[in-house]
Formats: structure tokens, sequence, C-alpha cells
């Protein structure tokens, strides 16, 4: 699908008109309640937008990644954690459609993109979050079985879910460690437990939690791909995931930046509205300025994806500097709104304790950086 197409403008005009309409009125009280959005969730199954990167030959709408890239931004102006409820089905259904079988394909995908199979990624561990390799997860071949023991952590979807991802090492004693790691995507059931939910500064709404893999019998066709392959597979998913989190950054951050130039025409001091103050409108034309850098870095890597080409760099670039704009952003609307950008009444105060989320989440910043420098140094290399 092209992403200058007119269909391509008619489904962000609809997702646009999502927000507005559904999204903005009650994203505040659903924050606020750290309630999951059951009626949002309904309602985004019915626009497909669970099917958003899923092929149209399995019932998804088969968006190229610049399009889904646009989605995300949308319906974080209006909520963050929509995305995170997208995010993780999204890279399941990634790994699905580009590494799986035929079989996998038929068994799962259609499902998905309808939303009655819902998709959580479970990679990171306590003790093995950046460097993903050195994960303790195992999955030993039992028979025409896999099984699986092991504990996951920051698990979004993982109560919701119903489809699971796993990377787990089938063989802990290769060297290096990722070359033993494999992934398995299967049906939640016995031998999974959710095991505490995770309070968080903000991301309200949607669950983060830690699951016990404790003997989970898996069917041998679970496997995806080949084995030992399953790091690779892993970080190939990240990267439609930092593509999906620079997004976000980019939408939370024109959130932010579009309350903070609505207040500063309304808000008079000394006479005049402080959109005619000097200093504010510093702030925003530096807000608005990077926004818009942000937003070309995002489509830039999601171009690369379409086309097939690795973009480690360009996606890590992308959340790097979007996710930094977004902290950024955030605070400069706070600081624009003053007294009232610090309390509930405004919805400031949310963009503010979301944007370190992006910072942190598919893969922290310091580890965006060394990605980013390590891809440099072989592309410059003398």
């Amino acid at each position: 699908m092209d992403d200058r197409s007119e269909v391509t403008e008619q489904i962000i005009d609809t997702v646009r008109r999502f927000v507005e309409r559904d999204v903005i009125p009650v994203a505040s009280r659903y924050e606020h309640e750290n309630a999951y959005p059951e009626p949002l969730v309904a309602r985004m199954k019915e626009l497909g937008l669970f099917g958003a990167i899923i092929p149209e030959e399995w019932g998804g709408l088969g968006l190229n990644y610049g399009t889904y890239a646009r989605v995300i931004e949308e319906l974080c102006r209006g909520w963050m954690s929509l995305s995170g409820i997208l995010n993780t089905h999204g890279i399941v259904a990634y790994a699905l459609k580009t590494f799986g079988t035929r079989a996998q394909q038929e068994k799962y995908l259609p499902a998905m993109a309808r939303g009655e199979h819902r998709g959580a990624f479970l990679l990171t561990e306590p003790h093995a979050g950046s460097d993903a390799q050195r994960i303790k997860t195992t999955a030993r071949r039992d028979g025409d079985h896999w099984v699986i023991n092991g504990t996951k952590m920051f698990i979004t979807n993982a109560r919701t879910a119903t489809l699971l991802e796993i990377v787990a090492k089938t063989d802990p004693q290769a060297d290096p460690p990722y070359k033993g790691i494999s992934l398995f995507v299967a049906e939640k059931g016995p031998g999974v437990t959710v095991s505490r939910d995770i309070g968080k500064l903000g991301y309200h709404g949607v669950e983060t939690c830690e699951v016990v893999l404790e003997d989970f019998r898996v069917p041998a066709d679970a496997l995806v791909g080949e084995p030992g392959q399953g790091f690779r597979y892993a970080m190939s998913g990240l990267e439609v995931g930092r593509i999906n989190v620079a997004a976000r950054g980019v939408g939370v951050a024109r959130a932010a930046f579009e309350s903070a130039i609505r207040y500063a025409q309304q808000r008079t001091t000394f006479g005049k509205p402080i959109a005619e103050h000097q200093a504010i409108q510093l702030k925003l034309a530096d807000m608005a300025t990077k926004i818009e850098a942000a937003r070309l870095l995002v489509k830039n890597a999601a171009e690369m994806k379409d086309r097939g080409e690795r973009c480690d760099l360009e996606a890590g670039m992308a959340k790097l500097f979007a996710s930094e704009t977004c902290q950024e952003v955030t605070l400069e609307a706070m600081r624009v709104l003053g007294g009232y950008g610090y309390t509930e009444e405004f919805p400031v105060e949310r963009y503010y304790r979301d944007a370190p989320l992006m910072i942190i989440g598919e893969g922290t910043n310091e580890i965006q950086r060394l990605v980013i420098a390590r891809n440099l140094v072989q592309r410059y290399k003398i």
C-alpha cells in the first residue's frame, strides 16, 4: 500500500476521528483509574488496527511501516497506552509473517488480525534487559514438545494476551550465548502464571507484569524458524518496536505542543496573550521544530523497513531522538502552562509522566547510542 495513496489518507483520517471522538474525552479518566479500556479496544478491533501490519491475505490491513507509524502517532496524540496494546501484538505478528511457517501463519494471523488472538512478547527478564542474550529462560526438547522454564519481566499485555512470543535458550552452553537462543510462539496455557502486576509512573491502563513459565509445554511446531536463530529474529522484531516507540514519542510530544500553544493563545499576562511574549515564542518554535525532525527520522526508518533493509541504526536514531524530544517537549509544555500544567485539570501532566517510558522502552537510550555508534563505525570503517 502506497503511503501517499488516498486509501492510506482515509485510514489516517479514520484513526484521527476515532481519537478525537472516542479517546480524548475519556483518556484521563482511564489513566487515573488505571483501568483497562475495553470499549476503546473493541473499537480498535472494529477499525482493524490489530491487523495493521498483517498482510491482506490473512485478513489484515497490510499497512506499510510508514503508515503504521502515522497510525501510532495519531493514537498517542490521544492516549499513549493504546499504542502499547498494539505494539507487542505487532511484534508477534511480525515474527509470524516474516519467519513463521505457512501452517503457523494460517493458524494465527487471521485471528490476530481480528483481535481475537492478542500477542505478548516475552523477552526481558529480571536480570537480562539491555543485555538480552544473557536470558536464563530455557526450552528443552521432550519428544514432540518443548518444555519452557523461566521468568520474564515487564511484559506488556501479559494478562490480556492469548498468544505468547517467547525468547528462550535451547542451547545454554552456546558460545557466544546468542547462538543458543530460539524463538517460540504458543498459546497461553497451563504452566504460564502472571505472577504480579508492576506499578508504574505512567503508561496506565495497560498491564505490565512478571510472568513465570514453569514446565510450560508447547508443541514442537511452536518453534519459529530455525533453532539458534531466535536472537536475530527478536532483534529484527525490535526494529518494528522501536519504530512504534519513536512514533509514540512524536505523538505524545505533538499532544503536549498542541496543548501548550492553545493555552498560550488563551492565557493573558501583562495585557496580552502569553503567545506574544518572546520567551514563550522561543519555546514553541523549538518544540515544533524538534517534533518535525523526530517525525522525519521515524519516516526514514519506517521506509527502510518497508524496503526490507536492515534499519537498526535508523530505528535507533529515530527512537533516541523522538523519545528525548518527547521528554523535553512535555516539560516545556508544563512550563508554558505554569501551575496548571502540574495539575490533573490539563493532560500535560500525563504526557510528562508517559514520556520517560519511551526513553527506557525497547532498549534504553544509552543502548541506542551504543548501537548507533557501533553501526557508524562499521559504516565509515577505514
